[in-house]
C-alpha cells in the first residue's frame, strides 16, 4: 500500500471513531453535570454571595449537546412520517 492512502485511512478513521464514540456516550449517558453550579443546582449572587437556583439546569444535571440534536432529528423524523 502507498504511504498516502494509509494516512488518509487513518485521517479518516480516527474522527469517525471519536464520532461513533462521542455518540454511544450520548446513548449511554446523556445528562452531564453542569458546569456553572458543579452539579448542586444552586450558585450565588455576585454581591452578597446568597445561593439561589442554578439558570442553566434544574437539578444540577444538563442534556448533552449531541443528545439534545439527536432528539430534535428524531422529532422532525416523527413528524415527517405522521
Amino acid at each position: 500500500m502507498d504511504p498516502l492512502t494509509i494516512a488518509a485511512i487513518a485521517l479518516a478513521t480516527i474522527p469517525a471513531a471519536i464520532t461513533l464514540g462521542y455518540g454511544i456516550l450520548c446513548w449511554v449517558a446523556p445528562f452531564k453535570t453542569c458546569q456553572r453550579c458543579g452539579g448542586t443546582g444552586q450558585t450565588t449572587t455576585r454581591f452578597l454571595r446568597r445561593p439561589r437556583a442554578c439558570r442553566r439546569c434544574d437539578r444540577g444535571t444538563r442534556l448533552r449537546t449531541g443528545r439534545r440534536v439527536y432528539n430534535v432529528l428524531h422529532r422532525l423524523r416523527s413528524e415527517a412520517h405522521r
